[in-house]
């Protein structure tokens, strides 16, 4: 019988491929492919289902199966876990393969949608510019730590920093002996091309923002500037995956975590699984509009101040970024603009 689905177990060198026909049996199985030979023997199969867990490499691979004519599938590894027979075969490759083929037919399955090249990339400059701004702080910190060493001691803000080592690099009387005033400029100057290469990700983030329609709209949300507008484009290749703004909440851990039983709901904190990276831009963004609350004239801001009032900040700034995730999904999935709710 023909083969109607495949599991793939992606790895860096050797690959996994398990297939089955239509009743379930067994007709494909091969434990190591080599990475040269898993795109010619996959194209040699007849179009069919084919399953993969979304990992490093997993959307290229998605594309290249897509073009050789098969219904390529990403799933969460999470998700895939259940279907692992794990009484009977320990975890190994094979079996991984065996659990992909097996979930991927289950009509309630959840999948990744698959993301373009463009939108990979412009992940990339995402991920690229966090890592940079992690390196950014330490160099701040390091260099602040270094001058209390010696007595000097600067205000918190990297504005305050750089005004401090321009002074050391200019000033011969500087309180720092000149063996520590080396190391300080050579970490000057590894700061000075952190905020270049910075600078230079967020032209490129700037005009990817003004070619794309989506990005433009969501930058219309209070609370969402550039990066998260781009991040928020360019991670959602498919809003009708989410089949409602909540569990697209839910997706980015902004809801409450339930430990329910008897009839009896009980809420815990945020669940904060998902995409940590846009949960954390949506949250300082939301910490923005809680700062803006008392000059904000829609129902919005008065439905912050009407938090305030009641809950503490750190929460409030929760809650509006779970509403700005519901907002955004909307106005993805129906292609429409933000409008704020006046006050009556």
């Amino acid at each position: 019988m023909a083969i109607v689905a495949v599991g793939v177990d992606l790895a860096k060198n050797v690959f996994a491929v398990h297939g089955v026909d239509e009743t379930g049996k067994v007709v494909l199985l091969k434990p190591k492919v080599k990475r040269a030979d898993l795109l010619p023997l996959l194209r040699s199969l007849p179009a069919c289902l084919i399953g993969m867990e979304a990992c490093s490499g997993a959307h290229h691979w998605a594309r290249e199966l897509i073009k050789a004519g098969h219904d390529a599938r990403l799933m969460a590894a999470k998700l895939v876990a259940p279907y692992r027979d794990g009484g009977k075969n320990k975890k190994n490759d094979a079996a991984d393969a065996a659990a992909i083929c097996e979930a991927v037919q289950r009509k309630t399955m959840r999948f990744v949608p698959i993301k373009t090249e463009e939108q990979q990339s412009v992940l990339v400059l995402h991920r690229s510019r966090d890592l940079l701004m992690r390196q950014r702080t330490m160099m701040l910190n390091a260099i602040r730590a270094h001058l209390a060493e010696f007595g000097t001691i600067t205000a918190q803000g990297p504005s305050k920093v750089v005004e401090l080592v321009a002074k050391l690099g200019s000033e011969e009387t500087f309180a720092v002996p000149e063996i520590a005033r080396v190391g300080l400029l050579a970490l000057a100057a590894q700061l000075d091309s952190l905020a270049t290469a910075i600078r230079d990700i967020e032209r490129q983030l700037l005009a990817w923002h003004r070619q794309n329609a989506a990005s433009q709209r969501l930058e219309t949300i209070p609370g969402v500037g550039i990066i998260t507008a781009t991040a928020l484009a360019a991670s959602v290749p498919d809003p009708s995956v989410f089949k409602s703004g909540r569990q697209f909440a839910a997706f980015l851990g902004l809801v409450p975590r339930q430990n329910s039983s008897g009839g009896k709901d009980r809420l815990g904190h945020i669940s904060k699984m998902g995409n940590g990276y846009l949960r954390r831009l949506l949250v300082v963004g939301a910490t923005s509009v809680t700062r803006r609350a008392e000059t904000n004239d829609t129902r919005t801001g008065a439905w912050v101040r009407s938090l305030l009032g009641r809950k503490p900040t750190r929460l409030v700034t929760v809650a509006i970024a779970n509403k700005t995730a519901r907002t955004a999904w909307a106005m993805l999935a129906r292609n429409e603009d933000y409008r704020a709710s006046a006050m009556a």
